[in-house]
C-alpha cells in the first residue's frame, strides 16, 4: 500500500429526523451564542424564523441576499450585516452556506449548519467567491463549520427536479475523490460508501422518509470524502462554467459528472470499478448518465443555457486551474471533446468512439 496522508477535519455532527427542531438550541449554546447572524436565502428565510423561535431573542439579523456563485458584492453585504455579532447560523442549501462560509472567511467567526439539501459544503474547509464572471476557491479552516445539524425531514419540501440535481452533486464529490490531489485510503473508502447511500436514495428523489435519511447521511460522506481529497478535474470544470456563465451549480455538476467520469475510466481503473461496484452498474459513466435521464435531469449543458460556442471561450480557465495529476493527460482537445459531449448531452464516451 502507497504512503498517504489523512488530515481529519473537526467538527460536530448531529443527525436524525427532528434534529434541528430539538437540539439546535443546546448546539448554538454550546458554542456560546449571543448574538446569531442567519444566513438564508429568501425562500428559506420563514424556515429559518421557525427553526430560530427558541433563540428568537438571540438574533441579530437575517441576511437573505444569497445568490448563486457568492458573487463578492453578496459577501460583502454579508460581512457588513456580521457586525457585532458572534456566530452565523446557516439555513439552506450551498450557496448560503457558501455566503456563510465568506462570512467567516475574513470575520473568523463560527458556523453553526443546518443544510437543506445535499450540497456536502457544510463539511468542507472550501470556499469561494465570483468575481466578474470569474470564480475562484480556497481552502481555510476558518470556514469550516463548526456543528452541522443534519435534519432529513428538511428536504421534505425540496422540489424533486432539485433535489435530484443535489443528490448527483453530491455523488460528483464522492468520485472525484478517488482521483482528487489528496486522495487515501481512507477518504476512497468514504467516498465509496457515500455512492452506495446516494444510489440507494436517489431513486425516491427523497420523497420518503428512507430516502431523504439515505440521501443526507450520502450527503455527509460526499462532503467528508471532498474535504480531505480535494478539488479535481470535475469540479474545476464546473466551477469555471459556473462562474463564467452562472449556470445552476447543481444541475451543471450533474449533466458534467458522466463525462468526466468516462474521460478518466480507463487510467483511472480501479476508481472506475468501486464506483460501478457502488452504483451498481457494469459502466459507472453510462450508469450516471442512464440514473440521470430517468431521474429527469437535462441531458445537456444546452439545456441549462450554455451556447456551443461558450465551450472555446473557458478552455483555456480549465487547463490553467485542472491538477496535474489528472488520471489523464488533461489537453484542449481532450477537454473540448468532453464539454461538448456533455453540451450535446449524448452518451459518456460515444463522441470519443
Amino acid at each position: 500500500m502507497a504512503a498517504f496522508v489523512y488530515d481529519a477535519l473537526p467538527g460536530r455532527v448531529v443527525f436524525g429526523a427532528g434534529a434541528a427542531r430539538t437540539q439546535l438550541a443546546a448546539e448554538a449554546e454550546a458554542l456560546g451564542a449571543k448574538r446569531i447572524l442567519v444566513v438564508a436565502a429568501d425562500s428559506e428565510t420563514e424556515l429559518a424564523d421557525e427553526l430560530c423561535g427558541p433563540l428568537a431573542g438571540r438574533v441579530t439579523e437575517t441576511f437573505s441576499a444569497v445568490r448563486p456563485h457568492v458573487p463578492v458584492e453578496a459577501a460583502d453585504k454579508a460581512r457588513a450585516a456580521a457586525a457585532g455579532a458572534d456566530l452565523i447560523l446557516s439555513v439552506g442549501g450551498g450557496s448560503t452556506t457558501g455566503t456563510a462560509k465568506a462570512v467567516a472567511l475574513t470575520t473568523g467567526l463560527p458556523i453553526l449548519a443546518v443544510p437543506t439539501t445535499y450540497a456536502g459544503s457544510e463539511v468542507t474547509p472550501v470556499w469561494g467567491l465570483t468575481d466578474a464572471g470569474r470564480k475562484t476557491t480556497g481552502t481555510d479552516p476558518r470556514v469550516l463549520p463548526r456543528t452541522v445539524v443534519y435534519d432529513p425531514d428538511l428536504t421534505a419540501t425540496l422540489p424533486e427536479e432539485l433535489a435530484v440535481a443535489s443528490g448527483l452533486n453530491a455523488m460528483a464529490h464522492c468520485v472525484e475523490a478517488f482521483w482528487a490531489p489528496r486522495r487515501n485510503p481512507v477518504s476512497s473508502a468514504v467516498a465509496e460508501d457515500g455512492i452506495r447511500h446516494l444510489a440507494a436514495g436517489l431513486p425516491g428523489s427523497g420523497a420518503d422518509p428512507a430516502s431523504r435519511e439515505e440521501l443526507m447521511l450520502g450527503a455527509y460522506l460526499a462532503g467528508s470524502a471532498f474535504a480531505v481529497a480535494g478539488s479535481g478535474l470535475h469540479h474545476k470544470i464546473c466551477h469555471v462554467l459556473g462562474g463564467a456563465f452562472d449556470l445552476p451549480h447543481a444541475q451543471t455538476h450533474a449533466v458534467v459528472l458522466p463525462h468526466v467520469l468516462a474521460f478518466n475510466a480507463a487510467p483511472a481503473a480501479d476508481a472506475a470499478a468501486r464506483t460501478a461496484a457502488a452504483l451498481g452498474a457494469p459502466d459507472p459513466a453510462i450508469g450516471l448518465f442512464e440514473l440521470a435521464a430517468r431521474l429527469g435531469v437535462p441531458a445537456g449543458l444546452r439545456e441549462l443555457g450554455l451556447l456551443e460556442s461558450d465551450v472555446d471561450t473557458v478552455l483555456d480557465e480549465i487547463l490553467e486551474l485542472a491538477p496535474a495529476d489528472n488520471p489523464r493527460p488533461v489537453t484542449a482537445a481532450g477537454v473540448r471533446t468532453l464539454l461538448h459531449a456533455a453540451w450535446a448531452g449524448i452518451e459518456p464516451g460515444k463522441e470519443s468512439r
